[in-house]
């Protein structure tokens, strides 16, 4: 989206790019389903060469990147760490640990719950089979990458206590955060992370619907389910947007059950010393930053979230280390060339 504008007359304009060139679009009502990024949470060594998210490493395979022989250590948070693993496994790649920080007694209830979802249980079980010759730790994780030149291994907390592991590739990664950008520009009530709906989807703003990731992480079957309510009630079908609540609440409680089960835990915070990177854009140091600050005062002072990803990284870190919630987005939502922006304006 390369700019989006709310117009006195209640109706939206819209400029985006797509594959057909920069388009424009002036609408009644609109459904928001930006998806969700990555949360990166830091730690001494996270900038290193070799270290990745668990969600690049996975575009990568997807890529044809070859991982064969790699010695590779992942560690965060989530169901992803397990697909992940699976899939590097596959590709020959020789998962040496996955530490989940969650503790043992949250994965094994929210385990235990699977039950009421056969499908998902079934592919749990599918990635752990896939990786049955690595150990899953529960209650650990990575407390720094160590290396030179780039990443040579990894210090990790497991079982209370610290061990070292020599490896060529880290695939990091505390789970997903909603992608908030447009909604909090338009001035949508958020809360905890979130987009606050009522039961048909729709956002405190009129005439804006929000599906997906956008009102908490819940995964693809309730997202779906909240495509379908979100749009059927903005297109004026309320009567068939009602008779799917149900299912999509059914959804919405695994997704609730998720975030209770990998909610990132207390000692994370503690991970960066004063020379830690915590925004990679702007070479911004954890003992550059002071947790009696605001977040606007981050960003004037050090220049924290001001640039390229424009806070898309380290502003889940920042609100986690220090409970400095994001601003109000900016246009464009995404990064743009030059190019684009100058078709923009002609359309």
């Amino acid at each position: 989206v390369l700019d989006l504008v709310h117009e006195a007359e209640g109706h939206f304009n819209l400029i985006w790019r797509s594959r057909e060139g920069v388009r424009r679009v002036r609408a009644g009502s609109l459904v928001l389903a930006t998806g969700a990024r990555e949360r990166f949470l830091p730690f001494p060594g996270w900038s290193l060469p070799g270290v990745v998210g668990v969600g690049g490493a996975h575009a990568l395979l997807e890529s044809g990147v070859d991982f064969g022989g790699k010695r590779v250590v992942l560690s965060g948070s989530g169901p992803l760490l397990l697909s992940v693993g699976a899939g590097l496994s596959r590709a020959g790649a020789r998962v040496l640990l996955i530490a989940e920080q969650a503790s043992a007694g949250r994965v094994l209830r929210f385990g235990a719950g699977l039950w009421r979802t056969p499908a998902r249980l079934w592919e749990a079980g599918r990635y752990r089979l896939a990786t049955s010759g690595t150990p899953y730790r529960l209650g650990s994780w990575v407390t720094r990458a160590v290396g030179e030149d780039r990443l040579e291994g990894v210090e990790v907390v497991v079982g209370g206590k610290q061990h070292t592991i020599s490896c060529d590739i880290l695939c990091t990664g505390f789970g997903l955060v909603p992608d908030l950008t447009l909604p909090r520009l338009l001035g949508c009530d958020v809360a905890d992370g979130a987009v606050q709906v009522d039961r048909l989807q729709q956002s405190s703003v009129e005439g804006v619907w929000c599906a997906g990731e956008t009102t908490g992480i819940g995964g693809a079957d309730a997202a779906l389910l909240e495509g379908r309510v979100a749009g059927l009630a903005a297109s004026g079908a309320v009567r068939d947007a009602e008779a799917l609540t149900r299912r999509r609440d059914r959804a919405r409680g695994f997704a609730r059950a998720l975030e209770e089960a990998f909610r990132p835990r207390e000692e994370l915070r503690r991970l960066p010393d004063a020379d830690t990177i915590v925004c990679r854009c702007e070479d911004v140091r954890f003992g550059a930053l002071n947790p009696e600050w605001e977040g606007r005062q981050a960003k004037l002072y050090t220049r924290a979230g001001m640039g390229a990803c424009q806070g898309r990284v380290c502003g889940p870190a920042m609100e986690h280390l220090f409970g400095w919630p994001p601003g109000v987005g900016r246009i464009p939502a995404s990064v743009a060339t030059v190019d684009t922006l100058a078709d923009a304006g002609d359309a």
